[in-house]
């Protein structure tokens, strides 16, 4: 959220600031950029004034230009066409290079201003230059101040506003994705029942937009998925149980074949009796795995030792492993204590390192390393199974641990299984919430680590028939 929050939000904030800003800049150059229309008007009242100051000056001298200038609060003064000074109320001398006889204009002299504005007397026809004196005053404006005085406080205001409704027009966009995202998540987490809920408050101008039948696309696929997988494994179970009748009539089909055996059957009938096997494991496999998937927690939690579990499939993983040439080895620094359904964990464990066996070339060892580590400030426990084969592909470590998923696509019979024991045990190690990865040594083979939470650990190894003290009152669940 807060990366497409703050990027929505700058961008429009910014926007629509720089929107503010130019236009006030626009009006403020179209009122304040054209002096020539104040200078013209100026011009004119001056030329008005000028007449009024010479009747005065031609009528009483000048005590009545004096008189004009007090009435008016000005300073005022007359000279001639020629630019000599006749009468001025001006404090310091005005000199001719300081009047201008052509034209209205002003010019700074020292700390005065003199406007000379030449004018025609009405009732003799003479001409003479009307002065206007006025102090210098430095200044103090500029077209920055002026923008900031006409802005203030209105720009201010605009901006606030703006990013008022940026935020909320973006909050409005963003939060339906927060939420689109959320599910998504949820829904590759495997929670097929995940949907994305409706706002509980919506304008409803904002009601069947395109983020609105986004939702609902997703609800839609994600309702369609769920009865696809729902349907999946339905059929999956029940053709897992359908198969049991058979598989028992031809196992009895089968033992009374041998009653009536001769030696040139045998072997066919011994083969007949494998793969009968086989295919009743794989229908057991099929039906852990669909009770498990249908799990959504596990209950019958109870204490139990980690390294005596491992230690319990070792007989029978070694044997499974000298038929393929190679060994099995468990290293523990420490006996780690479980709370969790033994039956699921040992049926997880035992899949890894079968599949580990089986990938491991001969002559080599399958390394059991268990250890403890610290992370949240929660005891875990690691085991991680190490052989010594061929290693997985990097596109596919994550695909592995899928129902009926398999690195040899020809799913030749020389590499075995079937594909569901390592969805067996991931499932068993979420359902306990752990996890469970798998990744490619640097000196060969491949490595799947199991974590799971622990709640006591000791060094040492645990005497016969002892309970330790820790798991004394222990209460389950």
């Amino acid at each position: 959220m807060r990366g497409l929050f703050f990027k929505v939000f700058i961008i429009l904030w910014i926007a629509q600031s720089l929107i503010f800003v130019i236009s006030t800049a626009l009006i403020l150059r179209r009122h304040f950029d054209r002096p020539d229309v104040f200078f013209d008007a100026i011009r004119s009242s001056m030329q008005a004034e000028a007449k009024d100051a010479v009747a005065a000056f031609e009528s009483g001298g000048c005590a009545g230009l004096h008189s004009f200038g007090t009435a008016r609060n000005l300073t005022v003064g007359i000279a001639t066409g020629e630019g000599a000074d006749l009468c001025s109320a001006a404090p310091n001398q005005v000199r001719s290079s300081d009047i201008s006889i052509h034209e209205t204009t002003g010019k700074q002299v020292g700390q005065q201003y003199i406007w000379s504005v030449p004018v025609t007397s009405t009732a003799s026809g003479k001409s003479y230059v009307y002065l206007l004196f006025r102090p210098h005053v430095p200044e103090k404006t500029n077209w920055g101040h002026d923008f900031w005085h006409f802005s203030t406080p209105q720009l201010p205001v605009a901006i606030v506003i703006g990013g008022f409704a940026t935020f909320v027009l973006v909050l409005l966009v963003t939060r339906p994705v927060v939420r689109l995202r959320t599910a998504a998540r949820e829904l590759a987490q495997g929670k097929l029942s995940t949907r994305v809920a409706a706002p509980v408050s919506q304008l409803r101008m904002f009601e069947g937009d395109e983020i609105q039948a986004l939702a609902h696309d997703f609800n839609y696929m994600a309702e369609r998925l769920e009865s696809l997988v729902s349907a999946q494994q339905l059929l999956l179970r029940d053709v897992s149980h359908e198969l049991r009748s058979p598989l028992a009539r031809l196992a009895v089909a089968l033992e009374l074949a041998r009653e009536d055996e001769d030696p040139e059957m045998a072997a066919h009938l011994s083969r007949i009796e494998r793969e009968t096997q086989t295919l009743n494991q794989l229908i057991g496999q099929l039906l852990t795995l669909s009770s498990m998937e249908a799990m959504e927690k596990v209950t019958n939690f109870e204490p139990f030792s980690l390294n005596k579990l491992i230690e319990d499939m070792i007989p029978d993983a070694a044997y499974e492993a000298r038929q393929r040439q190679s060994s099995v080895v468990f290293r523990a620094d420490s006996q780690c204590i479980l709370l969790g359904n033994q039956q699921l964990l040992h049926r997880a464990v035992e899949n890894i390192l079968r599949n580990a066996i089986r990938y491991t070339a001969a002559g080599t060892e399958v390394e059991i390393v268990l250890s403890v580590a610290i992370e949240n400030e929660k005891q875990i426990a690691i085991l991680e199974v190490n052989d010594r084969g061929p290693g997985i592909p990097d596109s596919e470590l994550e695909a592995i641990f899928l129902p009926f998923y398999r690195v040899d696509l020809a799913r030749s019979p020389d590499t075995g299984g079937s594909g569901v024991g390592l969805a067996i045990a991931v499932r068993a190690v979420k359902l306990h919430g752990g996890e469970l990865v798998a990744f490619n040594r640097p000196d060969g083979g491949a490595t799947i680590r199991m974590k799971l939470a622990i709640i006591e650990t000791w060094q040492g190894q645990e005497r016969q028939g002892e309970t330790p003290k820790n798991l004394r009152g222990v209460k389950t669940s």
